[in-house]
């Protein structure tokens, strides 16, 4: 630990630097979303530091502390700004099938068949009317994997 402490009152710019690496490197190797704005808090107070700004150790980590609530805490209004959530996750596929118009594959028997919506084949069911393969169809909600269907 005297080590660390001796390399730190010699150049403190290294050990922010290797704690923003690291911090870095656990970030790309785990894909938290967390680590990203430390890291960079870290690298901006090793600048600091190598700027030869005589902050000290404590002004140091009040620095960094700083600067990694505030990056997050924007980062995090920028994200709502640029997807708001009444926009449906990308990831979220179910939520963007919904009010699609989809072809039928296969034909509804019982109720049953397949349909083929954003480039896949669902099983659906549809109440009423059957429609014909190769007829469209809109997607008005899911009930597990299958698609509730309603004849355009």
């Amino acid at each position: 630990m005297n080590a660390l402490i001796d390399l730190h009152a010699a150049q403190p710019y290294w050990v922010w630097l290797a704690l923003g690496v690291i911090l870095l490197a656990v970030e790309a190797a785990f894909s938290t979303e967390w680590l990203l704005w430390p890291a960079v808090a870290a690298g901006v107070v090793a600048v600091v530091t190598a700027l030869g700004l005589p902050l000290g150790l404590v002004g140091e980590v009040l620095l960094f502390a700083v600067l990694t609530v505030a990056a997050t805490l924007l980062s995090r209004k920028l994200i709502q700004r640029v997807n708001p959530s009444e926009v449906p996750d990308i990831n979220a596929r179910d939520a963007r099938l919904i009010g699609q118009r989809a072809q039928v594959v296969q034909a509804f028997v019982n109720g049953r068949g397949r349909v083929f919506v954003s480039g896949a084949e669902w099983v659906a069911e549809i109440e009423g009317d059957a429609p014909l393969a190769g007829e469209s169809v809109i997607v008005e909600g899911m009930d597990g994997p299958r698609l509730k269907v309603r004849a355009v």
